[in-house]
């Protein structure tokens, strides 16, 4: 089975900090919870740490470090050995693409392998009069991938900066957190949300990611809760949040929003969905998912009990929370 490998991602290192910093996970339970192996934990605290002062490891500077290393690494010779830069040049004037050149190298042992991708980037940096060899003969190379949507504009944002300390400490019960979880097919989700005290989750299908479905999601979820146990709820600045003031008006509710990139400022959910990813992995079809299967998804995670809970269950928590509320009213 071939395994993708991907690199370590902004939030992923925020968690690592947060972890390993102030929760004192072991790396091992670190590469756990971000479905990681506990050695790319173990060498990115080894290579990323800042030891300017005292070696201590943080999310945005090992994010800079990681992205200069890249950026260094794309400029090195893609064709280390001469004999292997000779034979590219001469197959590609015999009119071989570098897909081609590179398939021909996996059969023969003399000379090492090398991707495509490398042979495109050894002829735009260092030999562009290769170009008139290519097929297309671009004298720029088009963008690997295409240009990233930019972050939709929400109208009316309150940031997460101005939330006030009794949602930020969890003393009070009633404060939400909202996200998104993406199917592969990058259009249906599931809309999750947790109680930042209790951590009762609800985990709602969609259809699409579109506002409208996330609203009727949200809106249908926690109106069937008191009134004193739905205050604010808490988003990041994806496009299926742009209808929050119709929550608020509905709900009665406040909205806060993370700042742009900075998903961990909402860690609550964001651990959440970390459980839920052993569910439903990443490149899952939620389409294909019934309702009744994400139910149960939902229980398993609301009777399980929390060591941050006093090993009780979030269910158990809430309910001691609405019951408290109803002895009050009558």
């Amino acid at each position: 089975m071939n395994i993708t490998y991907t690199h370590l991602s902004h939030f992923e290192r925020g968690r690592i900090f947060q972890w390993r910093h102030y929760e004192k996970l072991s790396i091992r339970e670190i590469g756990r919870r971000l479905n990681r192996h506990h050695t790319t934990i173990s060498r990115e605290l080894e290579r990323n740490t800042d030891s300017q002062y005292f070696p201590t490891y943080y999310p945005n500077i090992a994010q800079r470090i990681a992205e200069y290393r890249l950026s260094e690494r794309s400029r090195r010779c893609k064709l280390k050995s001469v004999a292997l830069q000779n034979y590219v040049i001469e197959r590609l004037k015999k009119g071989w693409s570098p897909e081609i050149i590179s398939g021909r190298l996996t059969l023969q042992s003399k000379l090492p392998q090398i991707s495509h991708e490398a042979i495109y980037q050894f002829i735009y940096q260092e030999k562009q009069e290769l170009i008139e060899y290519l097929p297309r003969k671009h004298k720029k190379r088009r963008p690997k991938y295409p240009k990233r949507k930019q972050p939709s504009k929400i109208k009316h944002k309150i940031m997460i900066d101005e939330r006030p300390d009794h949602i930020n400490n969890r003393s009070e019960c009633g404060h939400w957190e909202s996200d998104t979880v993406e199917s592969s097919d990058r259009k249906s989700g599931l809309n999750v949300l947790i109680e930042r005290q209790s951590r009762m989750t609800h985990i709602t299908k969609l259809n699409s990611k579109k506002s409208t479905d996330t609203n009727k999601a949200i809106k249908k979820r926690l109106s069937k809760h008191p009134e004193a146990l739905v205050k604010s709820i808490t988003y990041d600045n994806g496009s299926e949040n742009a209808g929050h003031v119709d929550i608020n008006n509905t709900l009665g509710t406040d909205s806060y929003f993370c700042f742009p990139y900075h998903s961990w400022e909402k860690g609550a959910v964001e651990q959440i969905n970390s459980l839920i990813r052993r569910y439903i992995p990443k490149k899952t079809d939620i389409s294909e998912i019934s309702g009744i299967e994400i139910s149960k998804i939902e229980k398993l995670l609301n009777n399980r009990p929390r060591k941050c809970l006093g090993y009780k269950t979030p269910y158990e928590v809430f309910r001691e929370k609405r019951d408290s509320i109803s002895s009050k009213k009558t």
